[in-house]
């Protein structure tokens, strides 16, 4: 298994980049947010992958992160997400957005997502619920006080917030000592002051 790459930048057109590894060239197919801070060609890049073989191809996946590796190899778990459609929802959405979005059970914004129609959005909430709360820094976590967060979360969609915005707004002021109000307060000043 080839898991990670180390070379010098000769080639992208995304979704495909080459990178030389002393002298020969592999083609890695990546999610659009990694060409947003790839280096400029003939410059050294470092590159984590996963490695797909098929009867009729071995695919390089590649990511800047270990978390979006992670979050890629756990998609592939899901039935009917194969390694397109997987790469096709780390390039519309980051890591953070899209564990919030499950944990939340938000299946109306994985829907936006392209290739994801409301069946697979159920069974991704279905099977991913609780697995994508390690995935990476600041995705969505359950902790103490999860009673009173979830009230707090519950308040906020009753306001108008989606159900992903509310566990984002809750979370950015988690404290397990607050009451559920504290917290629906805490969350709305610091949304009112950002």
């Amino acid at each position: 298994m080839i898991v990670r790459l180390s070379g010098t930048l000769i080639e992208r057109q995304p979704p495909a980049l080459v990178i030389d590894v002393q002298g020969v060239g592999y083609e890695v197919e990546a999610p659009l947010n990694v060409f947003d801070r790839l280096p400029a060609d003939g410059e050294p890049l470092t590159i984590l992958t996963h490695l797909v073989v098929r009867e009729d191809a071995q695919i390089l996946y590649g990511f800047l992160s270990e978390a979006d590796r992670k979050l890629f190899r756990e998609l592939l778990k899901v039935s009917g997400i194969g390694p397109r459609l997987a790469l096709a929802i780390l390039s519309g959405v980051s890591g953070e957005d899209f564990a919030l979005m499950v944990e939340a059970g938000d299946a109306q914004a994985l829907t936006r997502l392209p290739g994801i129609g409301k069946k697979t959005a159920e069974r991704l909430i279905l099977e991913m619920r609780g697995k994508v709360s390690d995935l990476g820094e600041g995705a969505a976590t359950t902790g103490a006080g999860g009673d009173a967060s979830g009230e707090a979360r519950a308040a906020l969609t009753a306001l108008g917030y989606s159900t992903a915005e509310a566990l984002k707004m809750v979370k950015a002021v988690a404290d397990p000592n607050l009451s559920p109000e504290a917290l629906i307060r805490a969350a709305l000043k610091k949304k009112m002051a950002g």
